[in-house]
């Protein structure tokens, strides 16, 4: 694709062909302009084999915006669709008062939008975007909005989970080589704002603000070792070139009877010249029983602080099995576990960028509301399947913390309920009528909402948080979840509840709708 077809491919046009199709069809019997109500939510945790996760972290709301901004339609756009012919007739499908409705108003100049920020823990069900608009220019909205939204929350819930296995530790994307084209770039990000501390991809990294990392390949050492070198040639080469920032990778031959031995003698000759060693890598073999030899040949030679770097198609599972086997057999080699555990560094690489195990989140775009006699109607969905009947009208979302401090719920409710200042709140069961509870405020610590805006007829009302803003924001609300929530295996099932009223009229729509 040339530079030319790529700006027609990211453009306006990024969206699927029925969303325009659709919205012909609101121009034609004067549905275009009527305000609706779009709520973006997913309906269930990624599902990492026979468990799904317990949370997810909201991202990708500042590239939606961005694409946004430049987004409309133009003449060479409109030109496409006025030669596009329907498959039976060959008449053409778009007919020419729709495509200047399209000149004149294809832009999202009228949407207002309200989201839950980046970097936020967010659950199954709730809202975590709300878009208001025109009918048809909302629609069109549709496909890019979870383009944008839902993978790199995907990504970032994969990093959250890899940032909790690896207890906080520095934790490297190296996903690049094996990303899905330039969907690495936003995965990267996606990465960063989940639980990565850096990236090996350099561009995307350096964009960000975010000095990328990297050390060196096998390939290094076998070229040395071609042209009639040694590894330790390859090691002191590197370790020449770059004194101050030298981690060498040790199991190109033998870690414990090559790598290691000699990567020790270039450390040691680094600390003669007054530098020090940055650590090793590991990225073969069982990567736990190599950690606490490392350590232990490291430990012996002077060089206690000298990371450890594990590598090899890592995920959240694998990293929880290597650091609960060095607690469990590192002391009998006499290296301290919890001081190995703290100078481990992971480098995750295609179980990260393409969240192995879950291939897609399945976030949806409902629409909730539209315009009746001048004001929001709330609309809904009926299904066969409880679980996808939709929570209709213009709503708040509420997070309630417990006396603890830790997120209890989030909860649903209709947009003008004073939910704060009660003294008793019900909260039903989304699905199952006969389960609710009653919270007072004794057991309350803190209730918060959740959305903000960000969009108000199409002007940006919200100051776009750097990159370090919003992982901090994710850090604190995954410090504020119940362990249980953050188990890998069989977490505890966070509650997602409807407020009274909105449970209220919910049942009235269904009502009527089934009569």
């Amino acid at each position: 694709m040339n530079r030319a077809q790529r700006r027609i491919a990211e453009g306006i046009l990024f969206t699927d062909m029925y969303q325009i199709t659709m919205a012909q069809m609101y121009f034609r019997h004067g549905l275009h302009n009527k305000r609706v109500q779009f709520d973006h939510f997913y309906r269930a945790n990624p599902s990492y084999g026979k468990h799904e996760a317990g949370f997810c972290v909201n991202a990708g709301l500042e590239w939606l915006l961005d694409w946004m901004k430049d987004a409309r339609f133009r003449d060479k756009d409109v030109g496409y669709l006025r030669n596009h012919k329907a498959r039976k007739s060959g008449k053409l499908l778009f007919e020419e008062d729709f495509l200047q409705y399209l000149l004149e108003y294809g832009n999202f100049d009228n949407i207002t939008l309200r989201a839950i920020p980046e970097g936020r823990v967010v659950h199954p069900n709730v809202p975590l975007t709300t878009v208001q608009g025109p009918f048809a220019i909302a629609q069109i909205l549709e496909s890019p909005l979870l383009n944008f939204l839902n993978y790199q929350t995907l990504v970032a819930t994969k990093a959250a989970r890899i940032h909790v296995a690896g207890k906080g530790r520095p934790l490297l994307e190296f996903g690049l080589r094996r990303a899905q084209g330039l969907g690495t770039l936003a995965g990267t990000r996606a990465a960063l704002i989940g639980g990565a501390d850096f990236s090996s991809n350099a561009g995307i990294s350096y964009a960000l603000g975010n000095a990328p990392r990297g050390t060196h390949a096998h390939c290094m050492v076998q070229a040395f070792m071609a042209l009639g070198y040694t590894e330790l040639d390859a090691f002191r080469a590197y370790a020449d070139v770059y004194p101050d920032d030298c981690l060498l990778l040790v199991d190109t031959i033998n870690t414990l009877e090559s790598g290691l031995p000699n990567a020790i003698k270039v450390f040691e000759g680094l600390r003669k010249k007054g530098h020090e060693p940055v650590g090793v890598r590991l990225d073969s073999g069982d990567l736990a029983y190599l950690a606490i030899q490392s350590a232990k040949m490291l430990n012996k030679a002077g060089f206690e602080d000298a990371v450890i770097v594990l590598s090899n198609a890592l995920d959240e599972l694998v990293i929880w099995q290597i650091v609960t086997q060095i607690r469990e057999e590192a002391a009998q080699n006499d290296v301290d576990p919890d001081n190995l555990v703290n100078r481990l560094v992971y480098g995750v690489g295609t179980g990260l960028i393409t969240s192995e195990g879950a291939s897609a989140l399945d976030g949806v775009y409902k629409l909730v509301a539209i315009e009746k006699d001048g004001e929001l109607f709330p609309a809904m969905k009926l299904s066969g399947a409880k679980e996808k009947i939709l929570n209709p009208g213009h709503k708040k979302i509420w997070r309630i913390y417990d006396t603890r401090g830790k997120a209890t719920a989030d909860l649903i409710a209709l947009y003008d309920e004073d939910i704060p200042n009660r003294d008793k709140i019900t909260i039903h069961h989304p699905i199952e009528h006969t389960k609710k509870r009653t919270l007072l405020k004794s057991d309350i610590s803190q209730i918060e909402e959740l959305q903000v805006d960000i969009l108000k007829d199409g002007k940006l009302v919200y100051d776009l948080p750097t990159l370090e803003e919003i992982r901090e924001t994710r850090k604190r609300d995954i410090d504020r979840l119940d362990p249980g929530v953050k188990r890998f295996v069989n977490p505890h099932f966070y509650h997602v509840s409807l407020s009274n009223n909105l449970w209220e009229t919910k049942e009235e729509l269904v009502k009527k709708l089934k009569s």
